[in-house]
């Protein structure tokens, strides 16, 4: 069973939001579901190819902690060399609703971001609005 990022889930309102997010919260966590949900299964080295910018290290952690909280299945198939292939789960396929909806809120947002993907200079108007 997945384990709690969190020493505890008090029920509050914000309680079911945090869980959720302490899941997929990582740096390349939803990168590797939206790839997982969009080609289906892939292999280690497919994923760290489209990705790009992570590293190898990084990535291996990302999908344990995927596989340990059961939204990832991985596969390992007695070859030589090893081929190992991921895919999602049951309840990894349930966050594509949740996938679909980042997607689209980013597509739609995208201008906020410059082109590293470093947060760009508030629009007119925002400034004001954020104090």
């Amino acid at each position: 069973m997945a384990k709690a990022r969190f020493s505890r889930f008090d029920g509050s309102p914000g309680c079911a939001v945090e869980a959720a997010v302490s899941l997929i919260c990582g740096k390349w966590k939803g990168v590797v579901l939206w790839y997982l949900l969009d080609e289906g299964t892939l292999r280690f080295s497919e994923l760290r190819r489209r990705i790009g910018g992570v590293t190898q290290r990084m990535l291996t952690n990302q999908l344990r902690e995927l596989e340990v909280d059961g939204l990832i299945h991985r596969e390992v198939h007695a070859e030589v060399p090893p081929r190992v292939e991921y895919s999602l789960t049951a309840l990894g396929r349930e966050l594509t609703p949740v996938l679909m909806a980042l997607k689209t809120w980013g597509d739609a947002h995208l201008d906020l971001f410059g082109p590293s993907g470093a947060p760009a200079e508030p629009r007119e108007g925002e400034a004001a609005e954020q104090t």
